[in-house]
């Protein structure tokens, strides 16, 4: 498995290509607006998969390749959204839900 900063980088490379080839300038309505897109298209893969959109009468290795691919494509946007910010995911996921599993005892500043 690769970590989040390696998995950036692959998108950040391939987001290069991406905007060169179809001369996409990259600001915040790229970015927001593929992530829109591609949760769309989540959304999609997820229905036809589970039998409530049409296209569900698919073979089903085929329908969750579908879904696998979509939200391959949502986290390379996400990655791209965030380097594109300065965010580092992993540190931002570890701060905001690791906290939840830190002991109760170390949740609270009593004296």
């Amino acid at each position: 498995m690769k970590d989040l900063q390696k998995l950036g980088a692959m998108a950040q490379a391939v987001g290069d290509i991406y905007a060169d080839r179809f001369d996409v300038e990259r600001d915040a309505t790229f970015y927001l607006g593929k992530m829109m897109e591609e949760m769309g298209e989540v959304s999609a893969a997820y229905l036809k998969l589970t039998g409530r959109a049409r296209g569900a009468d698919g073979a089903p290795d085929v329908l969750r390749g579908e879904l696998e691919d979509e939200l391959a494509d949502l986290f390379g946007f996400l990655l791209l959204f965030a380097r594109w910010q300065g965010v580092d995911l992993g540190a931002a996921l570890d701060k905001k839900w690791g906290a939840y599993l830190q002991p109760a005892e170390d949740a609270c500043d009593d004296p």
